[in-house]
C-alpha cells in the first residue's frame, strides 16, 4: 500500500493534469475559425411573437414603467 501512495497515486496525478494541460492548450493551434464556438440554427433565447409581445421592453427594466401606462 505504501508503493501505491508514494509512487502510483502521485503519477496519476501529474498525468491527469498533463492531460488536462494539453487538451486547454490545443486550442492554440486549432484554425481560427474552429476557435469560435459552433453556430446555431436558432437562437435559445427567441421565443414565439404572442409570448415576446407579453415581455416588458428592457427599458422598463432600467427606468420603470412609464408614468402613461398606469
Amino acid at each position: 500500500m505504501s508503493f501505491f501512495r508514494a509512487y502510483i497515486a502521485p503519477l496519476l496525478i501529474v498525468l491527469t493534469f498533463l492531460i488536462a494541460m494539453l487538451a486547454v492548450s490545443a486550442r492554440i493551434f486549432l484554425p481560427g475559425d474552429m476557435l469560435a464556438p459552433a453556430p446555431i440554427e436558432e437562437p435559445v433565447g427567441q421565443v414565439d411573437d404572442a409570448r415576446n409581445a407579453e415581455l416588458p421592453a428592457v427599458s422598463w427594466l432600467l427606468t420603470g414603467q412609464p408614468d402613461d401606462l398606469s
